[in-house]
């Protein structure tokens, strides 16, 4: 069946990492890589294409949904993204354009029915130092160690194939999500009048997962694949664990893919991501 078209969504675009300790979102040292200007986040640009598929099956999709998204050229602040879908056999095929050009793609979808959460869900996120047990038998994504006081650089060793990490608890507050919500310019009244995180915010635990526990330079976020277990809520505490899954090199870049659990209140699952991200551009290695 050919894919039908549903429209497009327009969206001015923000950089809401601008003052991030991520380089590559500020203009200098994004113009410097030779891009126009400092990059929206990846995890904003997913945000842009999630306004399609919560419009199509409401919280549903929030709750058992699955996406992925890939980035293939910049969005810059200020700049007009077009958002648009098309409804397939499987789900919804989105795209988002700036400049003309195609900067992201990717696909969303609903299962008829909610998946139970893989068995690595059955381990919960690590405690705190001041309240973990002395003895924690929990599964190995339980053992990740929170962030360290100092972080080690990123490189092969430190970022090697099974390393685990975990983020320190954040408690969802209403109003940086709110804030959160106008940054995106997200004109669906869903997330307001029930209460729910936005679904880039889980994404970017991703993000957490990776420069809470590494020294990065500038590096970005590339892609991801997601599949969600529950919708988060304004007032839950959110973590996550980490894996690394692969540490390798492709047209010079360094890249890290990170398995990442995603929980409310250490005990519900959110959402898996499995996370790409260029750790060490070519510029930065050569």
């Amino acid at each position: 069946m050919p894919a039908t078209a549903l429209g497009h969504y327009r969206v001015a675009a923000f950089n809401t990492s601008r003052d991030s300790d991520n380089p590559i979102h500020d203009d200098a040292v994004a113009r410097s890589f030779g891009f126009a200007g400092g990059l929206v986040p990846g995890v904003d640009v997913y945000g842009y294409m999630t306004h399609f598929p919560v419009a199509r099956w409401g919280a549903a999709w929030l709750e058992h949904g699955t996406a992925e998204c890939r980035f293939l050229k910049p969005v810059y602040d200020g700049e007009t993204a077009t958002v648009s879908a098309a409804e397939t056999e499987d789900g919804l095929d989105l795209t988002v354009e700036c400049r003309g050009e195609v900067c992201a793609v990717g696909h969303a979808g609903l299962p008829s029915r909610a998946a139970p959460p893989p068995a690595p869900f059955a381990a919960t996120p690590p405690l705190p130092p001041a309240v973990r047990p002395e003895a924690d038998a929990t599964p190995p994504f339980a053992a990740a160690p929170l962030p360290p006081t100092v972080r080690p650089e990123a490189d092969a060793a430190t970022l090697a194939v099974g390393t685990l990490f975990a983020i320190r608890p954040v408690k969802v507050d209403a109003a940086e999500s709110e804030q959160y919500l106008c940054d995106l310019r997200e004109s669906l009244p869903l997330y307001r009048r029930a209460g729910l995180v936005h679904p880039a915010t889980i994404a970017g635990l991703g993000n957490w997962a990776l420069k809470d526990n590494v020294m990065l330079g500038p590096w970005m976020h590339v892609g991801s694949r997601i599949e969600h277990f529950g919708a988060a809520r304004i007032g839950d505490e959110l973590t996550a664990t980490a894996r690394v899954t692969a540490n390798y090199e492709k047209r010079g870049h360094r890249f890290v893919d990170l398995d990442v659990l995603v929980y409310a209140n250490r005990t519900t699952p959110v959402a898996r991501l499995a996370h790409i991200s260029i750790y060490r551009p070519r510029q930065v290695a050569a």
